[in-house]
């Protein structure tokens, strides 16, 4: 089972995980519409690297890329969660911690999203 938290909780969660990193996987065009986390701003170093549905695979290849090691936490926010519990769940399986942020940048039924909450936005 993939963690949840949601974005009120993201300061506490990175006080107390300092070997956590943000994974944002909306589209280029979201980030240019409605903004993009600025993690760094609150200790969480921050990438960008979009999902597609149609590219699993690919995904994968390309976050094996980054080189983010697997001692890290991977924090995944897409817009609503939904996304980000895909790549969660795909990451998991590639022995990452995985943990899914479930309000997503702009909120859900999860609650308000990392916009509202306040939280750093570039």
């Amino acid at each position: 089972m993939i963690k949840q938290i949601t974005c009120k909780e993201i300061n506490d969660y990175v006080k107390n995980n300092p070997k956590s990193v943000l994974l944002d996987v909306r589209t280029q065009g979201e980030l240019n519409n409605v903004g993009k986390p600025d993690g760094d701003k609150i200790g969480l170093k921050t990438y960008f690297l979009e999902i597609r549905r149609d590219a699993f695979f690919d995904f994968i290849q390309e976050f094996k890329n980054l080189d983010i090691s697997q001692d890290k936490e991977v924090l995944i926010i897409c817009a609503s969660g939904e996304r980000s519990q895909i790549t969660a769940e795909l990451l998991t399986r590639e022995n990452y911690k995985s943990i899914n942020i479930s309000d997503g940048f702009m909120g859900s039924q999860e609650g308000i999203g990392w916009k509202k909450n306040g939280l750093p936005c570039l």
